[in-house]
């Protein structure tokens, strides 16, 4: 049997009467991100326990009716694995490699549950009705703060009332003063081979040149912006930090 067509993938919306200082999320994608080289080798460096997550998101309501966003899909890991669970699953991203990577992989089975997009958090067009879940990870640290709450406060009206968003994020739980030693010990945990595992000279070039936040910045955004938080994970290190949100 030939596998299903997926839908076409989009361009991001054409936006005539932008103002001048909306900023150019492209452009704040991560060089990495761009480089088609790195995106082939992307599913062997980060594993997204996509399996888990479905699993999680079931426990919370996801069904066969259910309708998933996932922000900053990159390969779409996640957005492949749920698919079969939920009515529709809307793959966004504002990487042209990583989309390509997700449409290579969905060519090679069905994919009629899923629609890929090319935008990013403030450029995303939502068209459907409103969502049960919106999942993201490891993607909003690429807005400057300023940038993430108003990323936040779009995530919330793209979700129904009582919706969950499910969000993982490079977040850093600890004091300013205790900085150079959390940074410098998870830096110091990065490998050597660049193909296979995240290098020194990566992690440090997100701490450089991303934006991740502290949890208590973070936090304060999340509330502020309409959601309450149900759960809250942090990494042993203190440099990672997972969410259940739902919109009030």
């Amino acid at each position: 049997m030939a596998p299903a067509k997926m839908a076409p993938m989009l361009t991001p919306p054409h936006l005539p009467d932008a103002p001048g200082w909306l900023l150019d999320e492209l452009a704040r994608a991560g060089k990495e991100n761009l480089d088609a080289d790195h995106v082939a080798r992307y599913d062997l460096k980060e594993d997204a326990g996509a399996t888990a997550e479905v699993a999680l998101l079931q426990r919370l309501g996801l069904d066969h009716t259910s309708l998933v966003v996932e922000l900053g899909t990159g390969t779409g890991q996640f957005a492949m694995a749920v698919a079969p669970y939920c009515e529709r699953v809307v793959a966004v991203d504002i990487s042209p490699p990583m989309l390509s990577r997700l449409r290579d992989k969905a060519a090679q089975g069905p994919t009629a549950r899923l629609k890929v997009v090319q935008a990013g958090f403030l450029s995303y067009d939502h068209k459907e009705r409103p969502a049960d879940i919106v999942y993201s990870r490891y993607a909003l640290h690429h807005l400057p703060d300023f940038w993430k709450a108003v990323a936040l406060a779009r995530v919330h009206t793209i979700l129904r009332t009582g919706g969950v968003f499910r969000l993982w994020d490079v977040v850093y739980n600890f004091e300013p003063s205790q900085a150079q030693t959390a940074v410098e010990a998870w830096c110091s945990s990065g490998g050597s081979s660049p193909g296979e595992e995240w290098t020194r000279a990566e992690l440090e070039e997100h701490v450089r040149e991303e934006h991740s936040t502290y949890t208590w910045l973070l936090e304060a955004m999340i509330e502020r912006t309409g959601f309450a938080i149900e759960d809250a994970e942090y990494s042993d290190n203190h440099i990672f930090a997972k969410y259940v949100l739902r919109r009030l």
